[in-house]
């Protein structure tokens, strides 16, 4: 096929971006999926809290979230607790911060256009029946437990980006979330 075709498919693809997005997670999967994390385990150990802060940031992003994990239950044994959350926290506000401009920058149109479609615009209603004024609490009640979970943080940081939430008000939530997040694992990592 050649380009002139491919740009045509491109042209009636509604939502190439939010696509693009999605389809980039299966080859993050794949790279991941079989990888020895020991010489990036050692070069984190010897970094210190630089270490746990670029874990932190890794864990905010869904396809290097899982080794992020790993990686920050085996370091827990190596640092103390706070310095640790803190660092994480960190880094971990410092990726959603990039996924959040990126979203609001970039996105913007795509998403104002898909909160206008049939589907989305049926579910909202539905939500807001169920739900009634609380929806919108469920909603970001919702995208904060994913930020705060192992979870592809990008999904719960899009749907606060939607609700127009202030910067500010972004970051400290992040913070929050993810430092509480990071916090569990490190336990968990101590535990071990």
């Amino acid at each position: 096929m050649h380009s002139k075709g491919i740009k045509e498919i491109l042209k009636k693809i509604k939502y190439p971006k939010l696509i693009f997005l999605a389809v980039t997670f299966i080859p993050a999967y794949l790279i991941f999926l079989n990888q020895d994390y020991q010489p990036f385990h050692n070069l984190l150990i010897s970094l210190g809290y630089a270490g746990i802060f670029l874990a932190g940031f890794f864990y905010s992003y869904g396809f290097t979230s899982a080794p992020a994990t790993a990686l920050l239950l085996i370091l827990a044994k190596q640092h103390e607790l706070l310095p640790a959350v803190l660092a994480g926290g960190l880094g971990a506000l410092l990726g959603d911060t990039v996924i959040f401009l990126f979203i609001r920058k970039i996105f913007a149109y795509e998403i104002k256009s898909l909160s206008k479609t049939k589907i989305i615009w049926s579910a909202e209603k539905e939500e807001e029946k169920i739900l009634g004024k609380y929806h919108k609490y469920f909603l970001a009640s919702f995208a904060g437990f994913i930020i705060a979970s192992p979870f592809p943080t990008e999904i719960g940081i899009a749907m606060l980006a939607s609700m127009k939430i202030s910067f500010k008000k972004f970051a400290a939530i992040a913070f929050l979330l993810h430092s509480t997040g990071i916090l569990a694992l490190l336990l968990i990592g101590k535990a071990l």
